[in-house]
C-alpha cells in the first residue's frame, strides 16, 4: 500500500503555475482572483486565507470581500456583477455555503462562464458533460491528478464513485468517463452498496459520512481517492474512508488530511490562470 501525498502533488502543480504566471507577467498580464465571503462560517474562513495564500505564492494579483451576514441578494449581485467587468479580476469565487436567505444557484449564474473558475455555471457544467471545456471543477480535478500521480491507467477500469453531489459526484463521474473508465455512481438510495463498490478498481468517497467505507466493502489492491472531510468521535479530523481499517488492503489511498484537500486550491490556481489567458487571447 502507498500513501499518495496530496500536499507533494499540490506543490508540484502550484509550482507550474508559478512558472506560467511569470511568462504571462512577462507579457503584462497578472492573473487575478476575486473571493468573496458572506458571513462568518469558520470553515469557509480557513479555506478564504488558504487561497489568498496560495494566490500570494503563485504570483497572483487577488482581491477578498468578506460581507456580513446581513447582505442582501441585491448588494451581493451587485459586486458580482462589478467584478464581471473588471477587467484585473480573471477569476470570481463566491464561497459556498452561503446565509440561508441568499440564493447560491442565483450567484453562480449571474457570474460569467469565462471568470467562473469554480465551474458551476451551467455553461461550463455543460461544456464537461460534452468533454469540451474551459475548466474543470477543482476537486474533481485534483482527484484526477492525484490518481494520475501513482501511474495507474484510468481506461478500462471499474471506477465507482460514492456520492452524487453537483461539486463533486457528477463531474467526478464525468472526468472518469473521458479518460475511459466505465463508472458507476452510488448514493443513499442505492442498494446491495458493499457489492458495487467491491468490485471498483478505483474507489472515489465523497459522501461525507466519517469513516464509513470499511475493508470488507474495498477490493484488493483498489485505488482509494477519501474526498471526505469530517470529524470522527473524538473530534478529530478524517474521512469517508477508515483509513486504518482499509490502508492494508488497497494498493494506493489517500490520506485524510493531506489527500485531495491541498489539490483543491491548486487545481483553482491553475484554472485562474488557465482564464487569465482565456480572456487576454493568450495560448
Amino acid at each position: 500500500m502507498q500513501i499518495i501525498d496530496g500536499k507533494a502533488v499540490s506543490k508540484a502543480v502550484k509550482e507550474n503555475v508559478k512558472a506560467e504566471c511569470e511568462k504571462l507577467k512577462s507579457q503584462g498580464v497578472t492573473p487575478g482572483l476575486a473571493v468573496i465571503l458572506v458571513g462568518d462560517d469558520s470553515a469557509s474562513q480557513v479555506y478564504v486565507r488558504n487561497k489568498e495564500k496560495a494566490c500570494e505564492e503563485c504570483g497572483f494579483y487577488s482581491e477578498k470581500y468578506a460581507l456580513p451576514a446581513s447582505t442582501t441578494q441585491n448588494e451581493l449581485n451587485e459586486l458580482v456583477d462589478k467584478l464581471n467587468k473588471d477587467s484585473r479580476i480573471n477569476g470570481i469565487l463566491c464561497q459556498l455555503p452561503l446565509p440561508s436567505h441568499l440564493d447560491d444557484k442565483e450567484v453562480i449564474n449571474r457570474i460569467d462562464p469565462i471568470k467562473d473558475v469554480d465551474a458551476f455555471h451551467p455553461v461550463n457544467v455543460g461544456a464537461i458533460m460534452i468533454g469540451d471545456y474551459n475548466f474543470l471543477p477543482c476537486t474533481p480535478a485534483g482527484v484526477m491528478e492525484l490518481i494520475h500521480s501513482t501511474g495507474v491507467d484510468v481506461s478500462g477500469k471499474k471506477a465507482v464513485v460514492m456520492g452524487r453531489s453537483n461539486i463533486v459526484g457528477k463531474p467526478m463521474a464525468m472526468l472518469l468517463l473521458h479518460e475511459n473508465a466505465t463508472v458507476e455512481i452510488t448514493h443513499s438510495k442505492t442498494q446491495n452498496l458493499s457489492d458495487i463498490t467491491r468490485e471498483a478498481d478505483i474507489l472515489i468517497a465523497a459522501i461525507g459520512k466519517a469513516k464509513f467505507v470499511k475493508a470488507d466493502m474495498v477490493k484488493e489492491g483498489a485505488v482509494v481517492i477519501d474526498v471526505g472531510m469530517d470529524r470522527d468521535e473524538n473530534g478529530k479530523l478524517c474521512g469517508d474512508v477508515d483509513f486504518e481499517d482499509v490502508k492494508d488492503k488497497c494498493s494506493y489511498i489517500t490520506p485524510v488530511p493531506g489527500g485531495v484537500g491541498p489539490m483543491t486550491i491548486s487545481m483553482l490556481m491553475k484554472n485562474t490562470l488557465t482564464a487569465a489567458k482565456l480572456q487576454n487571447g493568450i495560448k
